[in-house]
């Protein structure tokens, strides 16, 4: 059971007396997760949280991200994204499952279904050299139900490169600032708008970026209010969130 809106449909057949108490019961005690051996599919992630499970997909074998994938489909669940995830693995799934694969961003998406996307969330990159990362928070933005607008390659170091994109800026309920080196963008945009800014450092840059750490140290540190921060290169978590904060706007208008 994939989603509340199935639940509401059990309960329902409930109430109409299509389906007895106690098959419900069963039906929902069946669902909350199924252990594979080398791992326990979470069934109820989408219940709790609106998406499914999604599958982070570094260190895991093509076989074991099969498994999980090919479980998860058999319960109608859709959208499944596969995060970090190798050339090898994508090719061993797109020949058993239907799969969409964006090799820059190393992410896969898994069951596609067409949905509607809403809101609007602005993921903003500093350089090129941050496309990978700034690609799978957008995707993962889309995956969720998201609309997702791009502007890439508008650093500090021309900085009309991102006031010409100011009312694109303006305009969004959050946005996703990607930045590696000293990681002064995310400072600069939480300076010019009146929404949530996700910063997301990157390990782009010299030795005395050590990393990425330079850039998170400078995004912990910024001046700007109203701005969070997460872990290095993680794409991934920033354009969750930024779904999430998307959604709430769209269900106080509503």
């Amino acid at each position: 059971m994939d989603n509340k809106q199935e639940i509401l449909k059990l309960l329902r057949s409930v109430a109409d007396g299509k389906t007895t108490p106690e098959d419900a019961l069963l039906e929902l005690k069946e669902e909350p997760f199924e252990d594979l051996g080398y791992a326990k599919v979470d069934y109820h992630r989408s219940v709790r949280q609106g998406a499914s499970e999604v599958i982070y997909g570094a260190s895991k074998t093509p076989e074991q991200i099969l498994g999980i994938v090919t479980a998860m489909g058999a319960r109608g669940c859709g959208n499944i994204l596969i995060t970090r995830i190798h050339e090898e693995a994508a090719e061993l799934l797109q020949k058993k499952v239907p799969v969409d694969y964006h090799p820059e961003a190393r992410l896969a998406v898994a069951f596609p279904k067409e949905q509607e996307h809403r809101g609007n969330i602005v993921v903003v990159t500093a350089g090129t050299s941050d496309l990978p990362v700034a690609e799978e928070a957008a995707l993962t933005a889309e995956v969720l139900g998201n609309k997702v607008t791009r502007v890439y390659d508008a650093g500090v170091a021309g900085l009309h490169r991102l006031l010409s994109n100011l009312d694109v800026l303006m305009s969004a309920r959050c946005i996703v600032a990607v930045a590696g080196m000293e990681g002064a963008l995310a400072s600069v945009v939480g300076g010019l708008v009146d929404c949530p800014v996700i910063a997301v450092p990157t390990s782009v840059g010299y030795g005395a970026s050590f990393g990425g750490l330079s850039a998170l140290l400078s995004m912990l540190n910024s001046c700007a209010s109203g701005c969070s921060v997460v872990n290095i290169d993680n794409g991934f978590g920033a354009g969750y969130l930024a779904g999430r904060i998307n959604q709430m706007e769209g269900i106080r208008e509503e």
